[in-house]
Order: structure tokens, then C-alpha cells, then sequence
């Protein structure tokens, strides 16, 4: 192989399927009620076989043939029974990458011409919706924790191959997490994060 034809590898590289990471795409949707805006959160349903009853935006699975944008309008659209005419995308947050293989590109837009009280969610998906006034999320400073993360090899890691083997020293880091509480809600986890970057955004 020779100089030319690493280039044209590089130039015709297809999508790696060697990568673990999943890719999942979220929308931070804000919606006006009487003239204040809110942030509209998920209740995801009880039946869910992840994540139950937690709270989060929509989101989910980035298809093949989507973009990432393309996917948090879809995500939407099919968890809130909204039209694309309704969502206006305004920007990009920071992505997110989990501890458990995941990627998470978090895109904040407005519901256009939305009732929070009429919107006929899916009900397979989201056991409930419900809206916190910006102004109170702004005012809030999270409760941040900390939950550490270890590297542990599995039974028939090759050993034998690194230095020290079964002697090396595995690093851990620290994965911080963050509570905002209204009323009785309690948002954490990953949207709390997403909720804490968008926030330190629009504060700048």
C-alpha cells in the first residue's frame, strides 16, 4: 500500500461498524404559556422497559437515513402528536457522552401555536407531560453529586498482553450529576445535564 491509495481509503472511508457508540438525538422544547416561556418535559411511560417513570425531552434512536436534527424533530413529532410546522429548531447544545455507550446530541426549539393542555401525547411512550416557567429554572442552582466510575476488566481479559497484567493500575473518573426539583418533580441524569447546559447558554 502506498501514499496515494491511504489518501483515497481516508477520501472513500465508509461509517465504522466497529464504533459502539449509539447515537441518539433530543429536543430541549420550549413553549409559551401567557406570555412567559417554559420548558416542557416527559414523563416516560411506566410500561417502558427502560427508564420508566423517569423524566426526560423527547428523544430517541437516530435512524440511518436522518440527520441528527432530523431525528429530535421526528422523535417529537411522534412522542407529542405534533406537526413539524409547529417546531422551529433555534440551536445545538453540547453532546453528551454516557457511560454506557451513548451519544446524545441535545437541540433546543420552540412549540409554535402548541396548548400544553391539548397536546394528545403517545401513550405508549410518555405516561405525561408537564412545564416549569424559565424564569424558576434560571433562578436554580442544582444540586450537583458525584458517582464514580470504574474500569473493570472482564474474566478472560488478556493480562498477559499489558504491562503489569493483572497488577495495572485501571483509572476511574468521576461522573457528576445534577438535581433541579419543581414541585413535585425531579429532574436528574442526563436531563438534568442537558437542562444545565442549556441553561449556562442562555445565560451567557
Amino acid at each position: 500500500m502506498n501514499y496515494k491509495q491511504i489518501i483515497n481509503s481516508f477520501h472513500n472511508k465508509k461509517k465504522s461498524t466497529s464504533n459502539p457508540l449509539l447515537k441518539s438525538s433530543v429536543l430541549v422544547p420550549l413553549v409559551e404559556i401567557k406570555d412567559d416561556l417554559h420548558v416542557l418535559f416527559q414523563v416516560r411511560s411506566h410500561q417502558l422497559n427502560t427508564q420508566p417513570g423517569e423524566i426526560c425531552f423527547p428523544g430517541g434512536k437516530v435512524e440511518n437515513n436522518e440527520t441528527l436534527q432530523q431525528s429530535a424533530i421526528r422523535e417529537t413529532i411522534e412522542e407529542l402528536n405534533i406537526l413539524p410546522k409547529n417546531i422551529e429548531i433555534i440551536g445545538k447544545l453540547d453532546p453528551i457522552v454516557t457511560t454506557f455507550n451513548m451519544i446524545i446530541y441535545p437541540f433546543c426549539g420552540f412549540l409554535h401555536n402548541i396548548k400544553v393542555e391539548a397536546i394528545d401525547f403517545n401513550r405508549v411512550e410518555v405516561d405525561s407531560i408537564f412545564t416549569v416557567p424559565l424564569k424558576e429554572l434560571m433562578l436554580q442552582q442544582p444540586l450537583a453529586h458525584k458517582l464514580k466510575v470504574n474500569t473493570a476488566p472482564d474474566k478472560n481479559f488478556p493480562f498477559h498482553l499489558i504491562h503489569k497484567g493483572k497488577e495495572y493500575n485501571w483509572r476511574t473518573s468521576d461522573y457528576h450529576v445534577y438535581f433541579y426539583q419543581y414541585q413535585d418533580y425531579v429532574i436528574w441524569g442526563i436531563t438534568a445535564k442537558i437542562l444545565k447546559n442549556f441553561l449556562e447558554i442562555i445565560k451567557c
